[in-house]
């Protein structure tokens, strides 16, 4: 590595650094970032520009397809993904959740098999956000996060069953972390989030028996893979770790990378971990990049469901793919949240969580998500009934012939009504009023919502006002309608909150982005410099 003290002189850091902090932004971590910016910053830059040019063609009507370069990849049956890593052989049940003190003791004692700490959509990245739940990793990895709430409950991770692997979630590309600043710019929080977890972790984690892994978000072409990549290989070398030791498994959460599902594990390979169905971030996906064009106009959001055409051709090429190339094939998040002042609907809710992952693990997924630590032990039920091997892998699709057509298949059963479009904005208003606060998980009508969520209730609204569809009550929505009933909810949440609440700011930004007009490529960078200024 370059000289530590050139390399730290390169970096400005604008949040508060407490004593815990500095656990974490030790002059070799804070050296270790400024030479992985220098290196990849500008390859992230390119990357996005392409996403821009692509989203112009898209507009022009020129629909996605397999790629014709890449065909020879697609076609040669002779390479693979990596076999599975310690800790990652079986992986039925995933836990998922913010990076708070709170939320790590609490997932890593839950009944399940891996746990996704994660600075991406569920965390709102204030800087304290962004370090503490840094430190708080750390804590954990060497199991001594256990602590105590004075005049309350005490935390403490569990010594009578085996911990959850742990598997850490960057940003993603199009995030930035204004905090850290290197040669006067600030820093991707992507590679932030992962340098600062590779540095301090790997070694402790592989002497542990494991390794640092990763899910990796919002990737749109395997180009973005081979860049993750290359900041594995540069990772590893730079600390004399053996190349192979990281493990990404990458959320096929855009339409577009869908198209893409084996260059991304082929250029990944000794890296990849397998894909997973990001089911709700696919959905915003299909609405965002279509959003121009009326054929792709979909009904309301509780009527977008993964028996929807598009959503079914998504995993049946999903679990084609990762088979066929010896990785898994991760299954979907249940956001479901116990009813408990209401037995007969939380046992309605419940039952639909036990459907969808029977779904899940018959259709050939070897492991599955959910938000809650209540949602474990029905995953685990289905998933032990149905799947008592390890894993699927052996499970072979190779008949299933997915085309283009069936991915982008937009026929959803369904109609656009008033309710649904007060319901998309009461999500999309109380997500976004939490994130302004600092909180990147919120749970919602019995859901736990995050930015994914909350995206795809900001994409419909945008498009149905866009093109000016009638709903089933007979009801043009029009910008002037949409910013009526807006104002609507806005009253009706921010009359029922405590005060200090953020609903007339998040009203004031929700409303920029529902009128088909302005679109902003994502809600958390539309927000971001509100929690940047002074948190």
């Amino acid at each position: 590595m370059a000289a530590t003290a050139e390399l730290v002189a390169a970096a400005s850091i604008l949040g508060e650094v407490t004593e815990s902090h500095k656990t974490i932004l030790t002059p070799e971590a804070i050296a270790f970032l400024v030479l992985l910016h220098r290196t990849f910053e500008p390859t992230r830059r390119a990357l996005l520009e392409k996403r821009e040019k692509r989203q112009i063609d898209l507009d022009a009507g020129i629909l996605p397809t397999f790629l014709p370069e890449t065909a020879a990849i697609r076609d040669d049956p002779t390479w693979m993904g990596a076999p599975p890593a310690p800790g990652l052989i079986d992986r039925r049940v995933e836990i998922t959740g913010p990076t708070d003190r709170k939320m790590v003791v609490n997932a890593l004692n839950s009944e399940v098999w891996t746990y996704m700490a994660d600075f991406e959509d569920a965390t709102a990245p204030t800087w304290d956000n962004v370090i503490t739940g840094q430190v708080n990793l750390y804590d954990a990895i060497r199991k001594q996060i256990d602590f105590d709430i004075p005049g309350g409950k005490s935390y403490h991770l569990r010594s009578d069953r085996f911990l959850p692997t742990l598997i850490v979630r960057p940003r993603g590309w199009h995030l930035l972390e204004k905090h850290f600043l290197v040669d006067g710019e600030p820093m991707s929080g992507s590679i932030f989030d992962f340098g600062l977890y590779f540095f301090h972790n790997a070694k402790e984690l592989v002497a542990r028996g494991f390794g640092p892994y990763f899910y990796l978000p919002k990737m749109e072409s395997h180009l973005e893979a081979r860049l993750w990549n290359d900041i594995f290989n540069l990772a590893q070398d730079m600390i004399a770790m053996p190349r192979g030791t990281i493990r990404g498994t990458v959320l096929i959460e855009t339409i577009l990378a869908a198209f893409e599902m084996e260059e991304i594990i082929y250029e990944l390979r000794t890296h990849s971990a397998g894909l997973n169905c990001g089911r709700w971030d696919y959905i915003f996906s299909f609405i965002k990049k279509f959003r121009n064009n009326p054929a792709f106009v979909l009904p309301d959001r509780s009527a977008v469901t993964m028996t929807s055409p598009f959503m079914q051709a998504y995993v049946k090429l999903l679990i084609k793919t990762c088979h066929k190339r010896g990785v898994h094939a991760m299954g979907g998040m249940a956001a479901q949240i116990p009813i408990k002042v209401d037995p007969v609907a939380n046992k309605a809710a419940m039952d639909g969580v036990y459907k969808d992952k029977l779904r899940e693990v018959t259709a050939g997924h070897d492991g599955t998500w959910v938000a809650h630590p209540a949602l474990a032990p029905i995953a685990s039920e289905v998933f032990n009934k149905y799947m008592p091997t390890p894993n699927q892998l052996f499970k072979r699709t190779d008949d299933v012939e997915v085309t283009v057509a069936d991915l982008l298949n937009s026929s959803v059963p369904g109609v656009i009504t008033e309710d649904g479009i007060r319901k998309n904005l009461g999500i999309g208003l109380g997500y976004m009023e939490a994130w302004l606060r600092g909180v990147g998980c919120v749970p919602i009508n019995y859901l736990m919502e995050d930015a994914a969520t909350a995206e795809v209730s900001r994409s419909q609204l945008w498009q149905w006002v866009k093109h000016q569809i009638t709903t089933a009550e007979g009801i043009k929505v029009t910008k002037d309608y949409a910013l009526k009933i807006l104002g609507e909810e806005t009253e009706k949440l921010e009359t029922a909150a405590p005060k200090g609440n953020q609903y007339r700011l998040a009203e004031k930004y929700f409303a920029t982005q529902i009128t088909g007009e302005d679109y902003a490529d994502f809600l958390t960078t539309l927000l971001y410099d509100e929690i940047a200024k002074t948190k």
